[in-house]
Order: C-alpha cells, then sequence, then structure tokens
C-alpha cells in the first residue's frame, strides 16, 4: 500500500520481531534498526526489500520516514522518543511509555508543541474482544460496577532488566483505568523476589478508586500454565475475558443476581452467555493500524502519551508500594515517587527513581533527583538542587553540597567531601585507600579527599585519595590527579599538571588573569609550593 506512511522500527527483540512482522504485512515498514549487526543480517535476508541500520541517526534523518517505532528496552524510551520528535517524526512507543514522570510530561509536551503523534503499545486496548467489553460497561449493560481484577501469569519470559510488575501489569493498568474512565486513589502492592533479591517474580497490585470500585492485579512469571483472565463484577451481570481460550469462547457473560431473603444475601446463578458476533482481527495488527491512521489523520490514538502517562502514575505508585512491603500510596504522591522511612530525611519535591536504591539514615535536600539504579548508602547527606545520575553509588557517610552534579557511572566513597556547585563527570573515579589489597582490610587507613566549591572534575578522571581540589578548579578529561590543586586551576594529564587559570564562569584566563567571556579579573591567582 503505497499511500502508507514510511515506518521505521527501533530495537528488534523479543517483542520489535513483532512489530516488524505486521508493518511489513502492511506495506509501511522501510528500515530496521538494531545495535546487533548479526541480527540485521537476520532480518535482511528474511525482509530483502527493507533497510537496515545500526545508526538511529540514518533513520532520523531520511524523508520517506514519517513514524519511528520504539522496541527497545525501557530505559531508552525516553532519549530514542526524544530524538525522534524533536527530528519531526510521530512516535510510537512499547510499554511502558517511559519510567520516570517527568520525562513523560516532556514527551507530551514535544509532540504537542509541534504537532505530532506520540502513542503508546497497550495493546490490549485494541484487542476486539476488550473493545466489546468496554462498550458494554459504557452502556451500563453490567450495570454498576463494583469489582475487577486482572490476572496474567506464565512460566518466563523472566527478564532482568525489569521486575514482573513493570514487564506484565502495565497492560492491565491500561485495561482497568480505560473501565473505570479515572484513575485510582490509592494503590498497594506487595510482591515475592524468588530468583533475584533485588527483583520481584511475583506482585499483586490493589487498586481503589474514588467511585468506590476495587480493582486488583496478579502477575508472575513463575506459574505452572499461562493465564491471562480480565473479571468484571457488576451488580446486574459480570463478565469474564479469558485471552487464553478459543475466539468464540473468550468472552462470557453471567447474569448472577445477588437475592436478599429474610436479610441473607442468596446468589443466584445462571449459565454463561457467549458473545459470538465479533470479529476476529489480531490485536497487534489493529495496533499499527491505528498509528498509521493517526499519522494520516492527526486524531490522536486512546493510548496516546496522556494516556500513557497516567498508567505510568500507577506504576511508579505500585513500585513505590512494593518498596516499602505495601504501604498504601496515595496517587496525589507518587510524583516524586520517594521512599518513606521514618529513618530518612527528604526534602519538598525530592525525586528518586523507582529503580535507585536508599538505605536508611539518608538525608536528601529540596529539588534533588536520584536516577535510574543508584544507591545511596547509610548516613549519607546530599543537599538541595542536586542532580545525581544513572548508576552512581554514593557512600555510606558521605556530605555533597547544594546544586551539584554527579553524572552517570560515579561512585563517592567514603572520605570523599563534596562541597557547593561542584561538577563530576561521567565515569569519573574517586579513590579512598592508597595502596589496596583485596585480601588485606585497611578502611582504618582511609585519606581524606575534598572538592571545593564550584569545582569540575571531566569524565574519566581519577582523583587519588589525600587530595584537595580547588574553589572552580577544572580538572580536565582523563586526568590523573596525585596532588592537590590550587583554587581557580586547569590541570590536564597523567599525572596531572597545572596548564593555566580558569574563572568561575568555566572559561580559561588570559596572561594577565582576566577572563575574556565575563571580563572577571584574578590578580592574587597563586600556584600551589610543592610538597618536598
Amino acid at each position: 500500500m503505497k499511500n502508507n506512511p514510511g515506518i521505521a522500527i527501533i530495537g528488534s527483540g523479543y517483542w520489535g520481531k513483532n512489530l516488524i512482522r505486521n508493518y511489513s504485512q502492511i506495506g509501511a515498514l522501510r528500515i530496521i534498526c538494531d545495535n546487533n549487526e548479526t541480527v540485521l543480517d537476520v532480518f535482511k535476508k528474511q525482509y530483502p526489500t527493507i533497510d537496515v541500520s545500526l545508526t538511529i541517526n540514518d533513520v532520523l534523518s531520511r524523508n520517506d520516514i514519517q513514524g519511528v517505532v520504539v522496541a527497545t528496552p525501557a530505559e531508552k524510551h525516553f532519549g530514542i522518543a526524544r530524538e525522534a520528535l524533536l527530528a519531526g517524526k510521530h512516535v510510537f512507543v512499547e510499554k511502558p511509555l517511559v519510567l520516570d514522570e517527568t520525562e513523560a510530561v516532556e514527551l507530551i509536551t514535544l509532540a504537542k508543541k509541534n504537532k505530532l503523534i506520540l502513542m503508546v503499545g497497550h495493546l490490549m486496548q485494541y484487542h476486539p474482544i476488550f473493545q466489546h467489553l468496554k462498550s458494554l460497561v459504557a452502556k451500563g449493560d453490567l450495570g454498576r460496577i463494583n469489582y475487577i481484577y486482572s490476572h496474567r501469569l506464565n512460566l518466563g519470559k523472566i527478564r532482568r532488566e525489569e521486575n514482573a510488575l513493570w514487564s506484565f501489569a502495565p497492560h492491565d493498568i491500561s485495561m482497568i483505568l480505560a473501565l473505570a474512565g479515572d484513575i485510582p486513589e490509592s494503590v498497594q502492592c506487595t510482591g515475592g523476589n524468588y530468583l533475584h533479591k533485588k527483583i520481584a517474580d511475583v506482585t499483586t497490585t490493589h487498586m481503589t478508586f474514588s467511585s468506590g470500585l476495587q480493582a486488583h492485579i496478579f502477575v508472575s512469571w513463575l506459574h505452572p500454565f499461562k493465564e491471562q483472565k480480565l473479571v468484571i463484577v457488576g451488580d446486574r451481570k459480570m463478565a469474564v475475558f479469558d485471552d487464553t481460550l478459543p475466539w468464540n469462547e473468550k468472552l462470557l457473560l453471567y447474569q448472577h443476581e445477588i437475592k436478599w431473603q429474610n436479610n441473607i444475601p442468596i446468589p443466584t446463578k445462571t449459565e454463561p452467555e457467549k458473545i459470538l458476533d465479533i470479529a476476529e482481527t489480531e490485536p497487534l495488527a489493529n495496533e499499527c493500524r491505528i498509528f498509521l491512521q493517526a499519522i494520516s489523520t492527526g486524531k490522536q490514538p486512546i493510548t496516546d502519551g496522556n494516556e500513557g502517562l497516567r498508567v505510568l502514575k500507577v506504576l511508579n505508585a505500585s513500585q513505590n508500594s512494593l518498596d516499602q512491603d505495601g504501604l498504601k500510596i496515595s496517587l496525589n504522591d507518587t510524583q516524586s515517587a520517594k521512599p518513606k522511612s521514618t529513618h530518612n530525611i527528604f526534602g519538598e519535591n525530592t525525586f528518586i527513581h523507582p529503580s535507585a536504591i536508599v538505605d536508611d539514615k539518608v538525608s536528601i535536600g529540596d529539588n534533588t533527583k536520584v536516577w535510574h539504579f543508584s544507591h545511596i548508602l547509610s548516613g549519607s547527606k546530599i543537599g538541595k538542587n542536586c542532580n545525581i545520575g544513572q548508576n552512581v553509588v554514593i557512600g555510606p557517610d558521605i556530605n555533597i553540597g547544594n546544586q551539584c552534579k554527579i553524572q552517570n557511572n560515579v561512585s563517592v566513597y567514603k572520605g570523599v567531601t563534596i562541597e557547593d556547585d561542584v561538577f563530576c563527570g561521567p565515569s569519573m573515579v574517586f579513590t579512598n585507600v592508597y595502596n589496596p589489597r583485596a585480601f588485606i582490610k585497611r578502611m582504618d587507613e582511609i585519606k581524606p579527599t575534598l572538592l571545593k566549591k564550584g569545582a569540575s572534575i571531566g569524565a574519566n578522571a581519577t582523583i587519588v585519595c589525600g587530595t584537595t581540589i580547588g574553589s572552580y578548579a577544572f580538572v580536565g578529561a582523563g586526568a590523573v590527579v596525585k596532588k592537590d590543586v590550587a583554587d581557580y586551576a586547569m590541570v590536564v594529564g597523567n599525572p596531572a599538571r597545572q596548564i593555566g587559570w580558569i574563572c568561575q564562569c568555566g572559561c580559561k584566563l588570559d596572561s594577565k588573569n582576566i577572563c575574556g567571556a565575563c571580563g572577571n579579573k584574578y590578580p592574587k591567582l597563586k600556584k600551589l609550593k610543592k610538597s618536598k
């Protein structure tokens, strides 16, 4: 079909291959992008008329691509979707939309500003059986909905990048929110970790709505058989949607009633009614066609960015509750998603990503953000307006000042002190013992390291313990610092040597110690005396 918008699929793994199949059959697929060359070779043989690429730039630079489908691991969704929207492409993102609500809002705002479609892969919304069931609820055929429960159970596929809640529950949350026409007031979630102490294999999520509706979701990848069942209990009828059964048996309606006799409730059971007049189509094919229609018409799909954000709010609240052994979480409190430990102190608008770990006796200041997979150890104190990147380890017993940036993959060990306004570049390294041995304990020989106010440490630099980095000093990328660095000094190399002076604004000073960028003068700068 030549009139279809051109589609690029980024990510061709477990679910991406199904998207590739459908968009190819529709005739819209133009290019497959993946970072695995061997996988691309296989797809090139299977789909010889479809282009393949190892780089996203190849996709975004093509004029024949109107829509980008993102089927990568969830932690990559935001970056790729944002890049695609900025390139003027419509975007479909597999569930979940992103991992962080602020990122979801940014994508929604960006799509709206550029008049682009942002769609989320909540597949069950495009299942003909569920669509019929939703219409029955909307028309009131089931009466007042009192209770909904959903089971999504199987043996595998077991993941390590996410738990069963994030892997299975988004579809069920999406369906329940659609049926309820609202988001829950509160959420409680419990689970069990059996294969990995940090990853829940089984979770049960309970939701309470302002209408009085109650709902729960049971998910597991450690179940002896596959079960995908949605049960809706109304005061007139009950409905069971079992997606594992043959098409004509997937939806059953029960006109069960509860009658009162002598103040005793007596259930009256009836035979189930099958719904036989629903045309059978593949939900994924329907979802793909809806994305193409949305691109062509500009009409927002039912699983747009805002629907994705609502599901994400419930997921984050559920994770927050799961982390605290089933504590009831109000949806009004989930934006920051921070643990509520009686031993911790968190400021206003503190954000802690659900995948991050914060031990007891930790203090985190106002507006500070702690991102994916980071770990703040006991006794550590982080100031206000800080940004702690992905995979950062801080502590134990570390003090970090206000407005600091600790970029990805940095470990701030015991013995390091970081004052206000310090920048630690990606993958830079601190040490805390001068002559470590794996088989000799030397924690009583920790040598203190101090980063003074305004200092900046470049990417991949190493700060050997026992040194002080002066105020507003600048350590170049990859430098190895083995001795103290003076205030405002710029050092590079291995071992690091001073090559000049630098202004507070981050620009190099001239021979008269004047900043050509902002005009600041530094007449009293002095190099440190060499140690004897």
